[in-house]
């Protein structure tokens, strides 16, 4: 599929002009959303995956196949960065949900190892508030054993006060979840899928 990356910013104004529908990849720091964007879209190092969590320090818009556009968003929590950025991140965030005419879908991800912050909660409660539709994606199912993944998606739903259709497993790794996914995204988008 093509892909091109269309540039990035820190504030509207500085984002590139998206010609198709945006989807929001949002999250903990190290919770895997440059893999996740990776496997997606079919590339190693399109989206840039780093051992050190918060490389991703301004909004990244990168359009697929002429029918959308995935947005990787700065990335929280326990990221090494310097905390005169780390101060810009909420309002940097919170900025682009508000003020995006093209945002369609957010995908909030969500470590299965982990249990959800109040980070995940506020931003399931922002989703609602703006009546922007949510996916979460539960990324390295691989790191569980297979027979506990689905209760664990079962429960990290009823913690996070979300439907089970709203919730999806993913495995970077073993790619575990792209197609489901992509069907979600490009049904909700209402786009042809990439299958």
């Amino acid at each position: 599929m093509k892909v091109d990356y269309i540039g990035g910013g820190f504030k509207p104004g500085e984002y590139p002009e998206s010609r198709y529908p945006e989807v929001a990849f949002l999250g903990r720091s190290n919770v895997g959303k440059s893999s996740l964007i990776n496997t997606l879209i079919n590339r190693k190092q399109m989206a840039r995956v780093s051992s050190t969590p918060g490389r991703t320090q301004a909004l990244h818009f990168f359009e697929v196949g002429d029918r959308l556009t995935l947005v990787d968003l700065p990335g929280y929590g326990f990221a090494k960065a310097p905390l005169s950025v780390k101060k810009q991140w909420t309002p940097l965030v919170k900025r682009y949900l508000e003020t995006s005419d093209q945002l369609q879908l957010g995908l909030l991800l969500v470590d299965v190892r982990r249990e959800p912050k109040q980070e995940e909660h506020d931003l399931v409660t922002a989703f609602r508030t703006l009546d922007i539709p949510l996916i979460v994606v539960v990324t390295k199912i691989d790191k569980v054993a297979k027979s506990r993944v689905t209760g664990r998606l079962q429960q990290l739903a009823s913690r996070l006060h979300i439907e089970q259709e709203q919730i999806i497993g993913f495995s970077s790794l073993k790619r575990t979840g792209r197609d489901p996914l992509w069907r979600r995204i490009c049904a909700q988008l209402r786009v042809k899928n990439f299958g």
